[in-house]
Formats: C-alpha cells, structure tokens, sequence
C-alpha cells in the first residue's frame, strides 16, 4: 500500500515550485475576469507574476472585509465571474459570507488529508460535519467520496440516531469536531452502545488539545487534525510525522506581518495568505486571519512541500467556535440591536474539553429578562449559544477588544 495520496506530495520543492507559479499567470488572467480583483489588480500584468517576490507585491484581500464586500455586491463581493448555475453548490457563512463550490472533483481539495489520516478506498465514513447552508459537511462529504469512501452524512447532534447509524453499517472512519467525537464516545459509553468499528479520524473546526488527542487514542481511535476554511477547503493536514501540517498541493502559501502583505522571515509567526489556482473560484493571497509559523526542511512521512507548525491564534480577533466563525461584526450588531448597552465582550473559553463562550455586557439595568433576550439575540447573530454576563456600567476594559480567545 502506498504511502503518499499521489506523485505531487514527493515532488522535488524546486519543481514544485516552479510548476505553482508557471499556472499562477492563467489563474490570473481569470481572475480579472471579476469585477472585483480587476479593481484590485488594475495595472498588473499576469505575465510579470512567476515568483513569491513578485506575487507579494499584489495587495491583500482581508477574509474579514468579506461579509462587507459581499453585502455591498452580493453575492459575492464582485470576486466571482461565472454565472451562479455554472457552480455545484451554493452556501453562506457567519458573517455572512457567501460561497460557491466549484463543479470538479474534490472542490475542496480534501482526499489527500483524509489519505494521509489512513482514510482508504472502500472506507465507511460517519460525517458529522453541518450539511446546512454551510460547506462544512459538503467538503469532507466530497473529499471522502472522492477518495473512494463511503459516506454517512450524519451531521452533528442527536446521538441516539447516530449509535444507530454506527451499529448498523459499522464506519471505521470519523469526520468532525474533535469536540462531537468526544461527545459521542461518552454518550455512546454512558448508553452501553458499540461505536468501536470507529478506528481512525480527522477532526477540524475546534481545538484539539493534547489531553483530547490522548484520551482518543487510548479509547482506540487514531485521529489526526486538518486546517481548512469555508472558502479554500482543505488547507494544510497533519500526516503520520505528527511533525506539524503539511500544505496541500494547488495552493500557493504565504506568512505574512499581521496587518501587512509582507513575508515574514523564515520560521517567524505570522498571517497565513493563501493563493488558489482554481481556475473557476481563485483566490489570490487571501488573507485567512489566523497566525502560524513554517517549519524548516521536509517531513520525515515524505511529503515535501511546506509545512507549518499549525493554528498558533488569530491576527485579528475574529476567532472559531465549535467550528463557527464568530466576527467582531457580529458583536457589534448584537449591540445594534440592545442600543442600552454599553462595552460589550465574547470571551471564548475550554470547559470539559469543548468551546464554550460568555458574553460580556456591560448595563446600568440588570435583570432576568435582559440576560434572556441578550442570550436569544447571541444565539440568533452566530447561530451559537452561550452564556451571558451583565457587569456595571465602565466595568470592561477601554482597550477595543470585543472577542477575547481565552483557550
């Protein structure tokens, strides 16, 4: 059985490279096809862009000035130039945030993570990634299909009909939250119910501290960790090193200075910047918000293209929740929307080994019923829930910060 999803991950990272950016012209002559990155990229010419030195000079598009973008040109932003029919599937994000998939195989790029996470052809996969509105599910649905597995499009919740599912068609893979794995393994052990088919997974969306990773592998199941985003899919996956994730193949990546377009230098912590060369949905250097560094030299599994030490945080303060994005424009509309009160704070915490959040808000009028409907208006702007904190009045810190990541 071979080691590696294809040829590409054991490329010589010269030739890699100089096949990326010999396709990274076209990708951009279709690209300026949109309205949009045709403002942006007015007097560029495709041709002179073959090399990381030139593509850093092309501006950054912020993944947070999307939902803006969006709503003033929906539905998306102007950066899309292909009639909506010509796309697969068509979803929305928190924020909200507008995204189309691409028709071909593997839209989201994502066969090769559950490869290098020991999913195989014929596998049976239980996904319980969302399969409403946003990509989530669809993209470790279509990865998996395209890798030759059969899928079970759970969802997440609802454990009892999920123990049913397992016990019947007995899936030796899992796709989700590594939060929901836990979940079911706990309901499943609490219910006296056989999930033990379940021997290998690939979890994404929510932190995955050591002490989780070591409480799955001594309950049987080797699970392994991918960073992907609504709008690229499959970024970068662990593989069987455990050394970091490697870059999947067709993206060019970048580190960047926070608030800059700027490489950063080598081994550095900085914004990850992602360049796709789908010829049907590029993006170019796509900021994705999110902090890591690249680790020196190749993997010792054989792949060898870059590799980055992980999710190291957030270069703004957008941040994820239970596999949400959670916006500080959301924040602000909640205020919008309770004009009475003051400061308002979501601070984002671990309890039990799962996301949970509180928000913060700042009122000279305490009570039952305003904690209620401020619970209701949380749960309504990002589709989440979570607990609410009224403080007095000038209480919270005059520092601009609206989400604070406490994990």
């Amino acid at each position: 059985m071979t080691d590696h999803y294809d040829a590409l991950e054991t490329r010589e990272p010269g030739i890699r490279e100089a096949e990326l950016f010999s396709k990274l012209p076209d990708v951009l002559r279709k690209a300026l096809a949109a309205p949009a990155y045709a403002e942006r990229l007015k007097g560029i010419d495709p041709a002179a862009v073959t090399s990381r030195a030139s593509l850093a000079e092309l501006p950054v598009l912020r993944k947070s000035e999307l939902p803006a973008l969006h709503k003033a040109a929906p539905p998306f932003g102007g950066f899309v130039s292909g009639p909506l029919g010509s796309f697969g599937r068509l979803y929305t994000s928190p924020g909200p945030i507008f995204e189309p998939e691409p028709v071909h195989a593997d839209p989201w790029r994502g066969a090769r993570a559950l490869f290098a996470a020991g999913f195989r052809p014929g596998d049976v996969v239980l996904n319980t990634f969302s399969y409403h509105l946003t990509p989530g599910g669809f993209i470790f649905d279509a990865s998996a299909r395209a890798l030759g597995c059969a899928v079970i499009p759970a969802g997440p919740g609802n454990t009892e009909q999920q123990f049913e599912l397992i016990e019947a068609y007995r899936p030796v893979g899992y796709s989700g939250t590594p939060d929901f794995l836990k979940i079911l393994l706990d309901a499943a052990a609490n219910a006296g119910r056989d999930v033990s088919s379940i021997k290998r997974g690939l979890v994404s969306g929510a932190a995955f501290p050591k002490s989780l990773q070591d409480e799955v592998k001594a309950r049987g199941i080797d699970a392994y960790q991918a960073f992907g985003t609504a709008d690229l899919g499959m970024v970068a996956f662990e593989t069987p090193a455990r050394e970091g994730m490697v870059v999947n193949e067709d993206l060019i990546m970048e580190i960047v200075r926070p608030g800059t377009g700027d490489p950063v230098a080598p081994g550095d912590v900085g914004e990850i910047v992602v360049t796709s060369l789908d010829p049907q949905h590029p993006w170019i250097r796509l900021a994705l918000g999110d902090l890591t560094a690249a680790l020196p030299g190749t993997s010792p599994c054989g792949r060898t293209n870059m590799r980055i030490k992980g999710w190291m945080g957030r270069a703004d303060q957008t941040t994820k929740v239970k596999g949400m994005f959670v916006r500080p424009e959301q924040i602000a509309e909640i205020g919008k929307r309770h004009p009475e009160l003051g400061r308002l704070r979501l601070v984002v915490m671990r309890s039990g080994e799962s996301d949970v959040m509180a928000l913060k808000a700042e009122t000279a009028t305490p009570g039952e019923a305003l904690q209620s409907e401020l619970a209701a208006t949380l749960r309504s702007v990002t589709k989440l829930g979570g607990n609410v904190e009224l403080v007095g009045a000038g209480s919270l810190p005059n520092d601009g910060k609206v989400i604070s990541d406490e994990r």
